[in-house]
């Protein structure tokens, strides 16, 4: 595992570039510090994943990428500028449905094509048939969404941010409320889907496995306050199968990032004990 800031040679330029962010919330218990001195560089045309545990802040590093939260310090780059507000250079899909209930499949895909898109109406619906086909759902193209399983209703969210082209996709547990099978079968579609697209894609998963599978780059982080605890170059080649969890490798490299995540919350503990006594 490298040392964050680290990077291989064709990890060149940079799309997404992280510095020393930090970001706290206030309520009425108090302050909680969600990031602190959280710094990463994800290249263009990457699939980065940011892997922790539950809670621990991953969220809001997408959400600050994406635009939706500020930073209480720290700086976000995308191509050289800073973030300050949602744009249309990324796009996100969360782990809650976000579809539009009263709309069908494809009339939610087309939706965001209304204000991205410069085409023709009919060019439109075309665009969002296309997405529609390539995400498994041509056949239920006129269906209501409250017609679909979770794991077509994610195929949707997936299709609706992927039809308006982003340069960058941000996925938020995309797969996280999903069955174990339903969520094997998203992993499997959603390589098929990025892997020709070139796009820099970041995904956050407390998964270990589905981090190995899907990514070019794991980023693991530690228990809230989250920053980077390791980085990790995935050596298996592309196009990356499911098979290869069945690989020697795949297993030492999953147990190692076990052992590594599990040693830094004991040590984590015991720090936290002697601070309380």
């Amino acid at each position: 595992m490298g040392e964050p800031g680290q990077r291989h040679p064709r990890w060149t330029p940079q799309a997404i570039r992280i510095r020393r962010l930090c970001k706290d919330f206030s309520g009425q218990d108090g302050t909680v510090t969600a990031l602190r001195d959280f710094s990463c560089d994800i290249a263009d045309g990457e699939f980065a994943v940011i892997l922790g545990p539950s809670g621990c802040g991953k969220s809001t590093v997408v959400r600050i990428i994406a635009g939706l939260e500020q930073p209480t310090s720290g700086t976000v780059l995308i191509n050289g500028s800073p973030v300050t507000e949602p744009g249309k250079t990324c796009s996100m899909v969360f782990q809650s449905y976000t579809s539009f209930p009263w709309l069908t499949v494809v009339e939610n895909i087309e939706f965001g094509l209304r204000y991205s898109f410069t085409g023709t109406k009919r060019e439109r619906r075309e665009r969002a048939r296309h997405f529609a086909q390539i995400t498994g759902l041509e056949e239920f193209e006129n269906a209501q969404i409250n017609q679909l399983s979770g794991g077509m209703k994610q195929r949707v969210a997936i299709a609706s941010a992927l039809a308006t082209d982003p340069k960058i996709l941000l996925m938020d547990e995309p797969f996280g409320a999903l069955d174990s099978q339903t969520r094997m079968a998203m992993q499997e579609q959603l390589l098929m889907i990025t892997e020709p697209s070139e796009k820099t894609v970041v995904f956050v998963t407390h998964d270990i496995e589905e981090a190995l599978l899907l990514g070019e780059r794991i980023y693991v982080c530690t228990a809230r306050p989250a920053t980077i605890l390791a980085e990790l170059d995935v050596p298996f080649p592309h196009p990356r199968k499911p098979s290869v969890r069945n690989q020697k490798a795949f297993v030492n490299l999953k147990y190692e990032i076990f052992h590594l995540l599990r040693d830094h919350t004991y040590a984590q503990m015991l720090e936290n004990r002697r601070a309380t006594r």
